[in-house]
């Protein structure tokens, strides 16, 4: 059975709603990214260097990243070597097994929430204009509806209307937020925050922190300083350190990651505005060159258009196309 055929029988045969969200989110990779792919294929009638060359430039285009690029064209070299491939359309499938294959480790992608009747610690870092805000927001509204009772923590106390921002979040989704006035010292606000939900028998605490990246070496500090905060009061915490990243910033977003990487202990990526973009590639590039999960993506405008990511459904989303017709 082909990989197609599986995803087939996996998604199109339900209704599935997190799938028509990533079929729907990666309409603008899709057409790009997929749309060059069969074009390829379309104009070669056999798997030869040329073939290979122009895959390549494709998924450079679609900002997977060089270092990802070069080793999937090995990978994929291999495969269809390996199996006497002489087909251009077999290799479709080819591709789409091997970007499921480096996402293997289904494990890491869900968020780490502590056990039960434990508080759980997120912290969300970032520079400014991602979503850092939104992204807080729509997982507060996440977690609720699951049930749990969360609180959020205004640590970014530096950016203008950030406090104002996050409280009109917190008044949408209907959780509250522990906050000090414009200009506190954010480590202060995650104590009063970690504190209060302590005292209110919290499930969820979610912190936002500031995002000058012009100013590194400062806000490291600072982000250094609120973490030790968190987990002298609470052993263990912050379960979570997600970076959120503007997936329509390409290579850019590459870049910020490895910033904050070198500087703080990011457990986790939370990659909005996906579908806003045709480069939807970076998702692999993270993944592969920085090893860290990408936990989380922005599918769309809507409450519950942020998604936990699954590789095998972001691979439906890429090739829906192909799938759908199988």
């Amino acid at each position: 059975m082909s990989f197609f055929k599986k995803l087939k029988d996996k998604f199109t045969a339900t209704t599935d709603q997190a799938s028509e969200k990533f079929k729907q989110g990666l309409t603008k990779t899709r057409d790009s990214f997929a749309g060059k792919v069969n074009d390829l294929v379309a104009r070669y009638r056999k798997v030869d260097e040329d073939f290979f060359e122009e895959l390549e430039e494709i998924l450079i285009t679609a900002d997977v990243g060089f270092d990802t690029v070069m080793a999937l064209i090995e990978e994929l070299k291999m495969e269809v070597k390996r199996r006497n491939i002489q087909d251009t359309k077999e290799v479709q499938a080819v591709i789409s097994e091997k970007l499921v294959e480096i996402y293997r480790n289904k494990e890491e992608v869900d968020a780490n929430i502590a056990m039960q009747n434990d508080l759980t610690v997120i912290l969300f870092v970032g520079v400014n204009g991602v979503g850092k805000t939104t992204t807080i927001g729509k997982l507060a509204h996440k977690f609720k509806s699951e049930g749990k009772k969360v609180l959020l923590a205004a640590g970014d106390t530096f950016r203008a209307g950030a406090i104002e921002q996050l409280e009109v979040w917190g008044d949408r989704v209907g959780v509250d937020v522990i906050k000090q006035g414009a200009g506190s010292d954010p480590a202060a606000v995650m104590f009063d925050a970690v504190q209060a939900a302590r005292s209110r028998g919290a499930d969820v605490l979610l912190c936002d922190t500031a995002g000058r990246l012009q100013n590194k070496v400062n806000l490291m500090k600072e982000l250094e300083k609120v973490k030790k905060v968190i987990e002298r009061e609470i052993p263990g915490a912050p379960h979570e350190v997600l970076l959120v990243l503007d997936a329509t910033t390409g290579q850019n977003a590459l870049i910020q990651a490895k910033t904050f990487k070198e500087a703080t202990d990011v457990s986790g990526i939370v990659l909005t505005k996906l579908d806003g973009t045709a480069k939807g590639g970076i998702v692999l590039a993270i993944k592969n060159e920085l090893d860290i999960p990408v936990k989380f993506v922005g599918l769309g405008e809507k409450m519950d258009d942020l998604q936990p990511f699954d590789a095998e459904k972001y691979v439906y989303g890429l090739f829906a196309d192909l799938v759908d017709n199988e």
